[in-house]
């Protein structure tokens, strides 16, 4: 049986099958990314309801991690249960509630991967950046213990998005839903002293956005789920500096009409989720904009580095994948007051158009055949003779 490699995010959790006899252009069917998919249901008892259809395609099975809880002895059909009772498991990019998330993966697992149980296989996962290790210790406690696997790995996002695109050295801006990580990376290894973990990400803009529309259109009731599925669909980033006070003076609008009919004027909003990415004032943050804080964290690693380094940057993450943020990114970064201005790295031409989104659990299934044919995972015999040491 191949290998599983799971992306567990903050908004989705990627899974799939590492195929080991097949080259990475065979993991060139990813799924789009779309907010409109629902949150799991539990019951009381921990047991997950089977809510999402299996898939035996390569790559990785994307579902959101946020759960929704429900009394035991209630009926599910009682949608008024169901209201404001949600849960959690990924917070800020780092598990939060283990109970939730076992749940989650007996799910994944089991019935959308197909494991059985007596016969799991090896399993890897991908490590956010500054994983306290308190976390990586339950997580492996919890993989060999109630999911009896019979290997495991863990490998960080930065170094897995490099090795998506071909690189083993470079820099990674990765922005997810509720976290930034900027992290550089020799030779396959994360240099933790020039990375750099923000409490910001895709959450924050999502938020960012209602209160920007919330004041153009005060009669229009919206909800978080439909700012985000506007997000998703118009929040973009001006050419520069310029340009953004430009659009401030004068934006055109369009009209959208929402699912319960209401209709919502949308303009200058549009361009500010973008801007506060490179000025962190917009969300009242005393903080540099995200190309000079790549640049900044550079600096500290030796300058012999910094051309291979900031030559090789890889951007990831969903809000990465935002209309013009990349344009903007290396447009900035010609403007950077260092000698060596960050590159961005273009993935191979055989690999998705959105690698960006799962940029991390593609490194991670290329990892995986390498990583497991030659046993330099942890076994069950591993974990029993010392367990703490593999989670260090």
């Amino acid at each position: 049986m191949e290998a599983v490699v799971v992306d567990a995010g903050t908004k989705l959790l990627k899974a799939g099958f590492a195929v080991p006899d097949q080259p990475p252009s065979m993991l060139r069917r990813l799924p789009s990314v779309s907010s409109e998919m629902d949150a799991a249901v539990v019951d009381a008892g921990s047991k997950l309801l089977k809510f999402n259809h299996a898939s035996s395609e390569i790559g990785p099975e994307v579902i959101p991690t946020q759960m929704k809880r429900v009394p035991e002895d209630e009926s599910l059909t009682d949608a008024s249960l169901l209201e404001n009772v949600t849960v959690d498991p990924v917070v800020r990019g780092f598990i939060r509630d283990w109970d939730a998330m076992e749940d989650l993966l007996r799910h994944v697992l089991y019935t959308g991967l197909g494991w059985e149980i007596g016969n799991e296989g090896h399993i890897l996962f991908t490590d956010p950046l500054s994983t306290p290790k308190a976390v990586r210790e339950q997580l492996v406690q919890i993989m060999f213990e109630k999911f009896n696997i019979s290997g495991f790995y863990a490998s960080e996002q930065a170094v897995l998005s490099l090795y998506a695109v071909g690189r083993i050295s470079g820099c990674t801006v990765d922005i997810g839903h509720g976290k930034m990580d900027i992290a550089s990376v020799i030779e396959g290894a994360v240099q933790h002293i020039s990375s750099r973990r923000f409490e910001i990400g895709g959450l924050d803009l999502t938020n960012l956005f209602a209160q920007e529309l919330r004041k153009s259109n005060p009669h229009v009731n919206l909800t978080i789920s439909d700012v985000e599925k506007l997000k998703e669909r118009y929040a973009c980033c001006a050419e520069d500096d310029a340009a953004y006070e430009k659009i401030q003076q004068a934006c055109s609008e369009e009209q959208h009409i929402l699912p319960d009919g209401q209709v919502i004027k949308i303009g200058r909003e549009r361009y500010t989720v973008g801007e506060a990415l490179f000025k962190p004032s917009i969300l009242r943050l005393e903080a540099h904009g995200i190309v000079e804080q790549l640049v900044r964290c550079i600096s500290t690693v030796s300058s012999e580095n910094h051309r291979q380094l900031l030559e090789n940057t890889v951007l990831c993450g969903g809000t990465a994948s935002m209309t013009g943020f990349e344009d903007r990114f290396q447009k900035e970064a010609t403007l950077s007051s260092s000698a060596i201005r960050p590159c961005l790295v273009k993935p191979p031409e055989y690999m998705p158009d959105n690698l960006a989104n799962y940029s991390a659990w593609v490194g991670g299934a290329i990892l995986a055949k390498v990583v497991f044919p030659q046993n330099q995972h942890v076994t069950k015999a591993d974990y029993l003779r010392n367990w703490t040491f593999y989670c260090s």
